[in-house]
């Protein structure tokens, strides 16, 4: 009986084990396959020309480019957006209004681009990088303003009372003490949401137009035709920054609930 317990309490780790071990070993054979010599699906010996080649290439500049204008214009406004909508907003009508920023969330992202599209096609409004930024900007405010009303509703309000008592307008309490005590919400939120939307595929590749060209759907035009080992150095990359991200993201997460 107890040799039965040992097994079955054995089972469970084991197989978490070899899910994540099959689930990175692609990712560990992209990163080893982006440093071979030779463009072949064999190791050849080690290099560094498709690295110096990702960085000659203007097509992997120029989407990487729409992507970081797309990502830090999303995180700005959904960061004024969401804070204005937190901190002016009534108590009310905010604890009402996070019931759509829920739902966005839980909608398949398919179906919100397609009624993306669909409501720029009724308004005849012409696909590029100022329609990409709203729908990214939306999906951003989906993350953006729970996190921040969860982080608003934490403050101790004889805080914002005591400002008042002292003579500070609504603005000047916001400015100087709602924000710094809301930094790492605001920190936090705001790396999320870049993740999300440099990474993001299918809302860009519905609502991009034909003129503007992201680094997902690049990748994805290139590996329709196999994969390359350009790409692999280009995925290291990402692979690196995003993780660099998500460790600053973890670290204030969890200073945030330390102090």
């Amino acid at each position: 009986m107890n040799s039965v317990k040992k097994l079955g309490s054995l089972a469970l780790p084991v197989f978490v084990f070899f899910a994540y071990f099959f689930m990175y070993i692609p990712i560990i054979v992209l990163v080893m396959f982006s440093f071979n010599s030779g463009n072949t699906n064999f190791w050849e010996g080690f290099s560094l020309q498709w690295y110096h080649e990702l960085f000659k290439s203007v097509e992997i500049i120029e989407s990487l480019k729409n992507s970081l204008i797309v990502a830090f214009s999303a995180v700005a406004l959904s960061l004024v957006m969401g804070l204005f909508f937190v901190f002016y907003g009534s108590k009310k009508f905010v604890e009402r209004g996070l019931f759509f920023f829920y739902g966005s969330l839980a909608a398949p992202e398919i179906v919100l681009a397609v009624g993306l599209i669909s409501f720029f096609s009724f308004f005849s409004v012409p696909l590029g990088l100022t329609t990409l930024i709203a729908v990214h900007t939306v999906v951003g405010m989906s993350y953006m303003t729970p996190m921040l009303y969860s982080g608003y509703k934490s403050i101790d309000k004889n805080l914002s009372e005591a400002s008042f008592d002292l003579g500070a307008t609504r603005g000047q309490t916001f400015i100087k003490v709602i924000l710094p005590i809301l930094y790492p919400a605001i920190m936090t939120s705001s790396l999320l949401v870049f993740i999300v939307s440099l990474d993001d595929f299918i809302l860009s590749f519905f609502c991009a137009g034909a003129s503007t060209v992201t680094l997902p759907m690049y990748i994805f035009s290139v590996i329709r035709s196999g994969a390359t080992p350009v790409v692999n150095a280009l995925s290291t990359l990402l692979l690196l920054a995003t993780s660099f991200i998500v460790l600053i993201f973890v670290s204030l997460r969890a200073r945030t609930k330390l102090f």
